[in-house]
């Protein structure tokens, strides 16, 4: 079916703010509040709190169906222009059958989360909408002052101006991780910024331009998903840049590997035109240098496409500043100029 593109953001929009999945505002108040702020402050933008968002975790972890309705709810009241999660979790898997589906193809608007908000991004990108993998409200919203202007400036790029192509650049650091949340006095920070000397690392295919439509998220929230009706169908991996991004838990590397050839035996590797990996969070370089050599194992000699582009250590996940990524979006990748970018736009509306 056509992919529909949500209407951007504009200064006086609300936003609704909900909790899909762990209901971290009722543990973490402050937190919670802080990105609540940032969206107003910074970004022009009003509030709508629904009746998800600072509910009990435990009441929450009940309900799954109270979470999906409160999904439902924002995607149908026409005074939302966007949905934004509070935090990530890991159990918004059990919301995604009681998705209204009709109702939300009917409205599209900007819904944006990461980590584990990745089920029901990808889900409902299934049904024809683009949506965003990107910082939630406690996590990277809630930090703006702390993180490079740059971060701020490209959430503005990529949700409230009407661009017709965007290139991803390299922050050249990043922050793994906060102070903890019950510390008043530390609310808003991040852990100590570090330089990243190496970069982006072309594992293979550095001399291949491809393009084709953005899909991913967290490894493991994927995970989740496979062989449910939520997964997608083999002919939706043609033209897809996959990017993928390793959770706060940091996997061992081997891990990864068994992961990753699952996706071989189904084929994955066979359609899509590269595969984007985010740095992962708590890696020591040593880590990082053996996650490198399983993506080129796995995918170039165990599975036979060695000229499948790959790019790992990419600045979004779990680390900041992170990127925002649309789902359904064309991308480039350009091997010789080392370049990545979108070559259409990720929303409608505007001049």
């Amino acid at each position: 079916m056509p992919l529909v593109k949500p209407p951007l953001l504009q200064p006086g929009d609300t936003i609704a703010a909900v909790s899909p999945s762990w209901g971290g505002p009722g543990l973490f108040p402050a937190i919670y509040e802080r990105g609540l702020r940032n969206l107003k402050t910074v970004f022009g933008l009003r509030i709508r709190e629904l009746e998800s968002a600072r509910r009990d975790p435990d009441e929450l972890y009940r309900n799954p169906k109270l979470r999906a309705d409160d999904l439902n709810r924002a995607f149908a009241d026409p005074d939302v222009k966007a949905i934004i999660a509070s935090i990530g979790g890991d159990d918004s898997v059990r919301i995604l059958q009681y998705l209204d589906t009709d109702l939300i193809r009917a409205n599209p608007k900007i819904l944006m989360g990461y980590s584990d908000a990745t089920t029901y991004l990808t889900t409902i990108h299934q049904l024809g909408l683009v949506t965003f993998h990107g910082p939630s409200i406690m996590a990277g919203l809630a930090q703006l002052e702390a993180l490079p202007p740059a971060f701020t400036q490209h959430i503005r790029d990529l949700l409230m101006t009407p661009v017709a192509s965007y290139d991803y650049r390299p922050y050249g650091l990043y922050s793994e991780g906060y102070p903890d949340w019950s510390h008043a006095e530390t609310i808003g920070q991040v852990n100590p910024v570090q330089p990243d000397p190496a970069g982006w690392v072309w594992v293979q295919g550095a001399d291949t331009t491809v393009d084709g439509l953005l899909y991913g998220g967290c490894i493991e929230v994927l995970e989740f998903v496979k062989q449910t009706p939520f997964w997608p169908e083999d002919s939706f991996w043609e033209d897809r840049i996959l990017f993928l991004e390793i959770s706060e838990e940091s996997p061992p590397p081997v891990w990864v590997k068994y992961w990753l050839r699952n996706y071989g035996i189904q084929g994955i590797f066979e359609r899509v035109k590269a595969i984007l990996v985010g740095r992962p969070r708590g890696y020591t370089p040593e880590q990082k240098q053996g996650l490198a050599q399983i993506l080129q194992d796995v995918v170039g000699v165990e599975f036979g496409r060695p000229d499948l582009p790959i790019v790992a250590n990419m600045d979004f996940g779990h680390t900041d500043p992170q990127w925002i990524l649309p789902l359904g979006v064309r991308a480039q990748l350009n091997g010789p100029q080392r370049t990545f970018r979108l070559i259409e736009r990720c929303t409608s509306g505007g001049s």
